[in-house]
């Protein structure tokens, strides 16, 4: 039996900013020209988002959010609102204080929703490019969720937005070598950590689109673990583009990690994509479904226009997109958990999904649904909303 995604949890922090707010925090910082408003009001505007997560509490509606900051936590912006500057430093030292909380949260409302104790678990593997630190995510967990001390632990990190589906993919390979093994994904980005003032058109486009979120997936090929149907993960592909090396770069600078965004990237996925797609399905029919990482609106459009896609295909991601904005690598798994639990789509039903990284990277993934016998489609989702 393949191995099967039995549910997926997600958790994003409790402070949402609704997109003309974080449009008009940008546009309103000291030193910024007429030019840069405009583009700052064109990406914002431009981009599909209407509200998006993060866990800078000042940058929400609480006037008293200063106050309530823990002690010695960096500060983001002054009480007038002025966005700052924080190290690279202070800000990795933000993410060791709220990544652990939210992988948990995530962690336990997949398992939760699969119906499987934290201490059938076996294995553990972490995913996320926006921090750092040993012991790391994995081992939180460990710790956290109560899991044995002899669980397997895998980090995949600084990959992108692309890196849930190797995560996948190597959940696969571990139940396919050890079966019966329980895998727990775990995908966590807290994006708003790395934002800064800028005038670069490619800082501001990032700043549009970028947000924080966890997602985790329980993972295994045992029919009697949890409760039955799922996504069965029937295979995975990935296809480095032609182009496209120095137009999605992650890097890290003295005030945050900088993200280069060109304007390249849209186009390359709208070149790219049937040759990626085709090679992926050698031969086969086009999938029933499709889940797409929303790298923003454009990636979308291009992927929808090269794949001659009905404009109803990608209302998962676009919706998505809107309510959540790019959590980077957790952005697909909130994809596939709208779609796990939509009873348009039918039993055994086959569903194809991309997401986009850095080099250009395009990893897909197909899966099959699988409804539970005993109602007909599998239970409703588990979402954890949680403060920094």
């Amino acid at each position: 039996m393949s191995a099967r995604i039995v549910s997926i949890g997600t958790a994003v922090p409790v402070t949402r900013v609704p997109q003309d707010r974080a449009r008009e925090i940008f546009a309103g910082q000291p030193g910024v020209d007429r030019l840069t408003q405009r583009l700052i009001h064109a990406a914002f505007d431009a981009s599909a988002i209407e509200h998006r997560h993060t866990v800078l509490t000042e940058f929400g509606d609480d006037p008293s959010a200063h106050a309530m900051l823990p002690a010695g936590r960096a500060r983001f912006a002054d009480d007038d609102g002025r966005m700052l500057r924080p190290t690279t430093g202070s800000r990795n030292d933000f993410y060791i204080a709220a990544a652990p909380e939210l992988n948990a949260r995530a962690a336990r409302a997949a398992l939760a929703d699969a119906e499987v104790e934290a201490s059938a678990v076996t294995h553990v593997v972490t995913v996320s490019c926006t921090g750092f630190f040993a012991p790391g995510p994995d081992y939180r967990l460990v710790r956290d969720l109560g899991l044995a001390p002899s669980v397997e632990r895998y980090h995949l990190g600084f990959i992108g937005c692309a890196a849930a589906m190797p995560a996948l993919r190597l959940a696969a390979r571990i139940c396919a070598a050890q079966p019966g093994a329980v895998v727990l994904v775990v995908c966590l980005e807290l994006c708003t950590l790395h934002i800064r003032p800028s005038s670069d058109p490619q800082q501001i486009v990032a700043a549009s689109v970028f947000a924080d979120g966890a997602a985790a997936a329980v993972v295994t090929d045992d029919a009697l673990t949890g409760r039955p149907g799922g996504l069965a993960l029937d295979r995975f592909s990935t296809v480095l583009t032609s182009e496209g090396e120095t137009d999605m770069v992650w890097t890290i600078g003295d005030h945050g990690f900088e993200m280069i965004l060109t304007a390249e990237v849209p186009r390359i996925v709208g070149r790219e994509i049937r040759g990626a797609v085709d090679s992926f399905l050698s031969g086969e029919a086009m999938p029933d479904a499709w889940a797409v990482h929303p790298g923003g609106r454009s990636v979308l459009d291009r992927v929808e226009a090269g794949l001659e896609l009905a404009p109803s295909a990608l209302d998962a991601s676009r919706e998505v997109l809107r309510d959540y904005g790019n959590m980077s690598s957790a952005t697909i798994l909130f994809i596939l958990r709208r779609m796990l639990h939509d009873d348009a789509i039918a039993d055994g039903a086959r569903v194809g999904a991309l997401a986009f990284g850095p080099g250009l990277t395009v990893e897909s993934g197909m899966f099959v649904k699988t409804a539970s016998p005993a109602t007909g489609a599998p239970a409703r989702p588990v979402e954890a909303v949680v403060g920094a």
